[in-house]
């Protein structure tokens, strides 16, 4: 079964040492869930210049739908400097006021929202007034038994207590990595170790599922007072960037089939690792990881 998946969100340039490549955490997981057999879609904005055609000329070959992505007449398209530790961590240094600053929630995009069975979003680009506004009309235009996943995705300093709290609210499941999770657990007084921090953060927000990941030591997952834990893949680490959102993206997919937890989290860590594997955050998936869509 082919589920109806999309992405809310930023999608940009990440500018790294090999050259430049199209990025953004929603743009990443709608690629993703797209390879691993989804029918996604993108709910973005680009600029009215070369970078921002050449990300709508990049979604069509894709055969990413572009109808949720608008071109901004003033605004540039996002461009993100990254940097890489020895280990692969990159360091983002993210521009401000670009297209994806003034994400709209038009009739197109509501269509989108409405007809798909699981968005993701995040917290990066509700950064501005407008396309907070935007993307919380877009998350709650999302059929009542959709997935409503809230990807964390803290960087630099665009976050504040409000954004995490109401995306919270908006959400079902939740995705945040470790160190995130101990912003969250500081901004929200969430007591405790890690265990009691993700079950109170699922008990004070009505989340059906918990993710949190943990780089090479794979991911917890926790749904309704059961566990799964997953000691990841080992990997020769290319870069990091797009894993997280892979991960995400074979998650949200294996949630709408019903599988076990045990099996969701496998399957997840599998293909992150691949993608650690490559450079970039959107490589070719190997029907391996395909299989069984």
């Amino acid at each position: 079964m082919s589920y109806q998946i999309v992405g809310i969100g930023e999608v940009l340039w990440d500018l790294l040492p090999t050259g430049p490549q199209m990025g953004g955490a929603p743009a990443n997981f709608a690629y993703h869930a797209h390879a691993l057999g989804a029918r996604s879609g993108l709910i973005s904005r680009v600029g009215d210049d070369p970078l921002g055609r050449e990300i709508l000329d990049r979604l069509r070959q894709w055969d990413l739908p572009a109808d949720g992505v608008t071109v901004d007449p003033a605004a540039p398209t996002g461009t993100v400097p990254v940097t890489l530790s020895a280990d692969g961590q990159p360091e983002f240094t993210i521009t401000e006021n670009v297209a994806w600053d003034r994400i709209e929630a038009d009739p197109p995009a509501l269509r989108l929202a409405a007809a798909a069975e699981a968005v993701c979003f995040g917290s990066l680009a509700q950064r501005s007034p407008a396309s907070r506004t935007g993307i919380r009309r877009l998350v709650a235009a999302a059929p009542p038994a959709a997935l409503r996943v809230f990807d964390v995705n803290l960087r630099q300093h665009y976050y504040t207590p409000e954004v995490l709290e109401a995306s919270l609210r908006l959400a079902n499941v939740v995705k945040v990595n470790d160190r995130e999770l101990e912003v969250l657990a500081e901004i929200l007084q969430l007591p405790g170790g890690m265990k009691e921090q993700i079950r109170r953060l699922a008990d004070d927000y009505a989340l059906s599922v918990v993710a949190l990941t943990r780089g090479d030591r794979g991911s917890l997952l926790y749904r309704e007072g059961q566990w799964s834990d997953d000691p990841g893949r080992p990997t020769r680490v290319k870069d990091t960037i797009g894993a997280g959102d892979s991960f995400t993206a074979a998650m949200v997919l294996d949630l709408l089939a019903g599988l076990s937890l045990d099996a969701i989290n496998r399957r997840a860590n599998e293909v992150a690792a691949y993608v650690c594997s490559c450079q970039g955050a959107t490589p070719p998936l190997p029907a391996r990881l395909r299989r069984g869509r």
